[in-house]
């Protein structure tokens, strides 16, 4: 079966990312990659490092990417682009092929459908959403956590959250810790996005270390929304993020306190027959290392314990693992395809 794939904000690291992985996709089909700062500029001018089938294949903007799009086609409609404009962006999509296509499933990257209320959404935000019609219709969580039934769209969680909730659901889900969490994470500087602005842009990270939004960061209630959703009791998140002199990747280390002491054998058995079933999620004997799942779908984790006091420290890609990849592995299950469809190429440890 092939799925003709539409990109929103299709010009960002995240929108190049899913770029390259949908090119190597089996079932997707990179049809129209709309960015109307680039419309119709060669895709290989703006990514050079791109290797595409078709060398010739222009950026679309919404004027013209309806000529690409056939009477009973199934669309995969990925969104990359900004919070708070993605909604719209969506709604006008779906508006557009509402008469035209067979089936679509969408998968949203920003964070306009990651809360299912609207004054949650308002509340971390700071605006009202805009398109709180739609809410309904989409289901949020990370590929490994999430239960899709019939849902046809779904929201990906933001790159610390993912590495977060990945971190710590199998704690909560056992009920064996302690309900208050204390989490640092250090990322790259695509985590900030393409547009340089003062203390994201990299010449300013390089050689530097910094924490920014110590307790105040957005991710905080949504790594909380996502965790609620299995367990026993509400979780309180006290999250540290911080800026790191790379370009990408997550490094997460996770404070918990066991309700009774554990032996570390017994936590790495919890965790590897928790996602048993999850082929990207990888149990490590040795601390995890970024560079190991750099440009990777993978999810690297390791533990130390001490008494009653556990650390899980993950590593993953952020625009991978945290955005792109995790969206087409959100995108598989919407079309009920194995999970590693289109993502099974290794890390790029020397770069």
């Amino acid at each position: 079966m092939k799925i003709k794939s539409i990109i929103l904000g299709s010009s960002g690291y995240v929108g190049c990312e899913l770029i390259r992985l949908i090119e190597m996709h089996p079932n997707f089909e990179l049809t129209s990659m709309i960015s109307e700062s680039h419309s119709r500029r060669k895709i290989s001018d703006v990514f050079p490092h791109l290797s595409l089938a078709n060398k010739e294949q222009t950026f679309d903007s919404f004027d013209s990417y309806l000529k690409n799009i056939d009477v009973d086609d199934n669309i995969a409609l990925f969104s990359a682009a900004p919070h708070g404009k993605s909604a719209l962006l969506i709604s006008r999509v779906l508006s557009e092929l509402s008469n035209q296509v067979c089936e679509i499933r969408v998968v949203d990257s920003s964070a306009d459908f990651r809360f299912p209320i609207k004054e949650d959404f308002k509340n971390v935000y700071g605006f009202d959403h805009p398109k709180p019609d739609l809410l309904k219709h989409f289901i949020s969580g990370v590929p490994e956590l999430i239960n899709i039934k019939q849902e046809k769209y779904a929201a990906h969680p933001g790159c610390f959250a993912t590495a977060v909730t990945l971190s710590i659901a199998p704690l909560v889900t056992s009920n064996i810790v302690r309900n208050e969490f204390s989490i640092n994470a250090v990322t790259g500087s695509t985590g900030s996005g393409k547009r340089p602005k003062e203390n994201t842009h990299h010449p300013e990270r390089h050689s530097n270390y910094f924490s920014y939004n110590a307790l105040t960061h957005r991710h905080a209630p949504e790594i909380e929304s996502l965790i609620k959703k299995r367990a026993v009791q509400d979780v309180k998140v006290n999250f540290v993020p911080c800026s790191g002199p790379f370009s990408r990747g997550i490094y997460s280390t996770c404070f918990a306190k066991l309700v009774q002491p554990l032996s570390m054998s017994q936590i790495t058995s919890l965790y590897k027959d928790f996602y048993s079933k999850n082929i990207f999620i990888r149990i490590k004997s040795e601390p995890p290392r970024i560079k190991d799942v750099i440009a990777s779908n993978h999810c690297d984790m390791s533990f130390s314990i001490d008494g009653r006091n556990l650390v899980v420290m993950t590593a993953i890609d952020n625009l991978i693992k945290g955005a792109a990849g995790g969206s087409i592995q959100l995108m598989n299950k919407l079309w009920n395809l194995h999970d590693y469809q289109g993502l099974q190429s290794s890390s790029v440890p020397w770069i």
